[in-house]
């Protein structure tokens, strides 16, 4: 279990992130056209996953503006972002944004991405939904670098990601 700050209260997670050096866990999310995809439908590209709690938050909104455009000059990787939103809500915020470099994942359905990367709030305000992390995998899945961000509500260190590159 992880501790983090929402809007300065401590809250934790189911778990803690995966460390840097082994294996991702495998996971299966639903992207926006309803079909499940896996690690492996992204293995040989190196993959950011932003992980985040809600995209109709701003700061949420804004860690995948920023991904989105840091993606288009990114060679052979891909950006994740997964949230318990629903696929449709995703489409329309990156239909309403232009946001097109980006790939979005929902965990709806279950709770076994959140709890392979213990990222799952288990209490708190969000309880249910997923912290705010980046995870940066290698061409074969192993774990680069990884961030939880310690206070929700604030932005993920993208240059830092970007760098583990």
């Amino acid at each position: 279990m992880s501790q983090v700050l929402f809007k300065g209260i401590t809250v934790n997670t189911a778990g803690s992130l995966p460390a840097v050096g082994t294996k991702s866990p495998d996971f299966s999310l639903t992207a926006a056209d309803l079909s499940q995809k896996s690690l492996s439908d992204f293995l040989g590209k190196k993959i950011v996953l932003n992980i985040f709690p809600s995209i109709d938050t701003g700061t949420c909104a804004m860690s995948v503006r920023t991904f989105n455009q840091k993606a288009a000059s990114m060679d052979n990787t891909v950006v994740l972002c997964i949230s318990k939103d629903l696929p449709f809500a995703q489409g329309r915020f990156c239909a309403a944004e232009g946001i097109e470099n980006v790939v979005t994942l929902s965990e709806y359905k279950d709770n076994a991405f959140s709890e392979a990367y213990g990222v799952r709030f288990s209490d708190g305000p969000l309880q249910g939904l997923l912290s705010r992390a980046v995870v940066v995998l290698d061409e074969s899945g192993k774990v680069v670098y990884t961030e939880q961000v310690a206070e929700t509500t604030n932005e993920p260190d993208y240059e830092a990601a970007i760098a583990s590159l």
